[in-house]
């Protein structure tokens, strides 16, 4: 099985902004996280982060086009404003992605609580800090496997 974990504008600063929102733990030890969660479920995964639009859009075909089980995707402040990216996962679609957030989006600001992805993902998790990047491996897996 095979993931692409995908992580947007500003998710490299994990660890380094507002710790109250995101945490402590940095970016580098999340993708480490990732990693031995992952290999621990027999996973192949591949994680990016881009601060660009455009990147992230061709990365999400890519997974199309490389034969991508499903996606995570973190897409940071995009969330709430890219109808690009809300379109390149319905390109995708049959490919499942789930949609993470660190932090509780819908317990922020009122602009944080609209998502243009959440339509086209086939779940949301939001709240649970890097461990929610786990919770979304399981997801992808469950789901894959009952397909």
């Amino acid at each position: 099985m095979k993931i692409m974990v995908i992580n947007g504008p500003n998710i490299n600063m994990i660890g380094i902004r507002e710790k109250n929102i995101y945490g402590t733990i940095s970016f580098d030890e999340i993708i480490r996280m990732i990693n031995d969660e992952a290999n621990k479920r027999g996973i192949e995964v591949k994680c990016l982060q881009s601060n660009y639009e455009g990147q992230l859009v061709t990365w999400i075909q890519d997974a199309y086009f490389e034969n991508y089980d499903g996606i995570i995707i973190n897409p940071g402040a995009y969330t709430h404003t890219s109808i690009a990216i809300a379109d390149a996962i319905k390109a995708i679609a049959p490919i499942p992605v789930v949609e993470i957030h660190l932090s509780d989006i819908d317990s922020r600001e009122e602009f944080r609580k609209i998502s243009y992805l959440t339509p086209y993902c086939i779940a949301q998790i939001k709240g649970h800090k890097h461990l929610g990047y786990i919770e979304a491996l399981d997801t992808l897996k469950e789901y894959i496997n009952q397909k």
